[in-house]
């Protein structure tokens, strides 16, 4: 079976990434990559910084590197948190900081004007090469109060129309059909079934 490196510390997105690629890839940790700084996510957008840890992290091991970048995009705040999602409000805050402070930023905004997306981006890359890339999105809204205990980032206040709640009170395997990093991994998987991404 074909084995990555997926390049996060992430444990929630160290845990979606297996369960989707369970059976199609084997993942490997950190543990396939040499020591060394983490690449300086220096990007503009998400899929700059998802080539720039994929790309970094692939010249420390012999196999090929996946990364992936994602955050949350709000209308009303023209765009952010953006690439900045983890770090929002300052290198201080966890996430139920950040989405405190998430919450104080839109006090002002009524409801109709929350209108927001969750938008990944996964880069796949060896010897310092990027191979591909894939990308997914979800709509949805922030609500004003959290809901839910599932989930990590901003998932309780981030509402979905169709299921009438949020990203927080659903369980893995239906947020891992629904949401944007799921929506990147079909993308990147399908890459792999038609031939668009060979991995050596």
């Amino acid at each position: 079976m074909t084995k990555l490196v997926l390049a996060t510390g992430n444990p929630g997105k160290v845990r979606e990434f297996q369960t989707a690629l369970l059976g199609h890839v084997e993942v490997v940790g950190f543990e396939a990559i040499e020591d060394g700084p983490a690449p300086e996510e220096t990007g503009s957008t998400f899929e700059e910084n998802a080539r720039i840890k994929a790309e970094g992290y692939s010249l420390r091991s012999n196999l090929t590197v996946l990364a992936e970048d994602s955050g949350l995009e709000v209308d009303a705040l023209k765009g952010a948190p953006g690439v900045y999602s983890a770090r929002y409000g300052g290198e201080g805050l966890d996430d139920h900081g950040r989405v405190l402070k998430l919450l104080e930023d839109l006090q002002k905004v009524p409801d109709d004007k929350r209108t927001a997306r969750y938008r990944a981006v996964i880069a796949v890359a060896r010897a310092g090469k990027t191979l591909a890339t894939f990308d997914g999105h979800v709509e949805g809204r922030i609500i004003r109060d959290l809901r839910g205990d599932g989930g990590f980032g901003y998932d309780p206040v981030f509402f979905h129309d169709d299921l009438g709640c949020t990203f927080a009170q659903i369980s893995r395997a239906q947020k891992q059909q629904l949401s944007h990093r799921g929506a990147a991994i079909r993308a990147f998987l399908a890459g792999l079934q038609d031939g668009r991404l060979t991995i050596p």
